[in-house]
């Protein structure tokens, strides 16, 4: 070893020795030792077609307030089975309109106008209950009524009207369409004389396609804005959302609307998962719970019986 090194100290002397003076030890394409700071060239932000994916999503102009004549006329087909409220009598028709009363004396107490329907968790008939209601609502002559299918991820309420599911209200949110291109209504002559005149004053919005972005499309301020927009056009503002315990989406929904009701199934729905439900819109104005799927009551059913076969 001290043979090795001996000739690496006798080398290097060689070398010093060899240099001229002044001249840097090291080569003359060696990089200084400079600053840490670095100059990079600018980056232009990635595009497609021309259009920034920096660039906020359009945004409509909704100043100048709702024209429903622009709003598509499409041939519904409901689902009477599905739509209970439909009927002109029956067990599911007084309970809907038992709930339409309670609706009213919630109104007498506060103002009240936009109500976010859901539920704890999936299957526990939210959209059912949003929808009938709605159908409820929407008996009375005068009575105009905005229905909007605010579950963005299992959007199902076009399904029981008969309908197209595209544009939606996720559409909306991103600014890729008005109010009035999501908006649609029942072309005239489209369903049964039994239930035309109710469906004449339902107008429909339908979830559109919120995918993996319905979480954040929930909480954009349009939603907001589209509810204070429809407000002077409709009585009601019935919204069906996600189940709040497993997304957000709900809660943020609620906090656009005047009340909440929260749906539970009867035998199915654990109170904790009732309680968790109502602790996480605690924020919102809830009216109460709707309990589903209640096997009926015999008394009541022999009444309607009753009135039916005129006895």
């Amino acid at each position: 070893m001290s043979r090795i090194y001996e000739a690496l100290q006798k080398a290097e002397s060689e070398k010093k020795a060899e240099r001229q003076p002044g001249e840097s030890p090291l080569p003359a394409d060696e990089p200084r030792n400079t600053s840490a700071t670095a100059t990079l060239p600018y980056e232009e932000p990635a595009t497609f077609g021309g259009v920034s994916v920096d660039d906020p999503a359009p945004v409509h102009d909704l100043g100048g307030g709702l024209n429903l004549s622009a709003v598509a006329s499409l041939p519904w087909n409901p689902a009477i089975d599905r739509l209970p409220a439909l009927l002109e009598r029956g067990p599911a028709v007084e309970q809907f309109r038992s709930l339409r009363s309670r609706v009213y004396e919630a109104r007498d107490i506060r103002p009240l106008k936009s109500i976010l329907v859901s539920s704890g968790l999936p299957q526990e008939g939210k959209s059912f209950v949003s929808a009938n209601l709605a159908v409820s609502l929407a008996r009375h002559k005068s009575s105009k009524v905005l229905l909007i299918d605010g579950d963005m991820r299992r959007y199902t309420l076009h399904e029981m009207l008969g309908t197209e599911s595209h544009p939606g209200l996720a559409e909306y949110l991103a600014g890729k369409a008005s109010a009035e291109q999501v908006m649609q209504r029942m072309a005239e002559g489209a369903a049964p004389n039994s239930v035309n005149h109710i469906l004449s004053n339902l107008t429909f919005i339908p979830g559109g396609n919120g995918g993996d972005k319905a979480a954040d499309l929930s909480g954009n301020p349009r939603f907001g804005e589209l509810l204070r927009l429809a407000a002077p056009y409709f009585d009601w503002i019935i919204v069906d959302s996600s189940p709040v315990v497993p997304v957000s989406d709900g809660v943020n929904l609620a906090r656009s609307c005047d009340g909440v009701l929260l749906v539970a199934r009867a035998g199915v729905t654990k109170y904790a998962v009732a309680q968790r439900a109502a602790s996480e819109l605690r924020s919102a104005n809830v009216l109460g719970f709707v309990l589903n799927a209640l096997v009926e009551n015999p008394q009541t059913s022999s009444y309607y019986g009753y009135n039916s076969n005129k006895e």
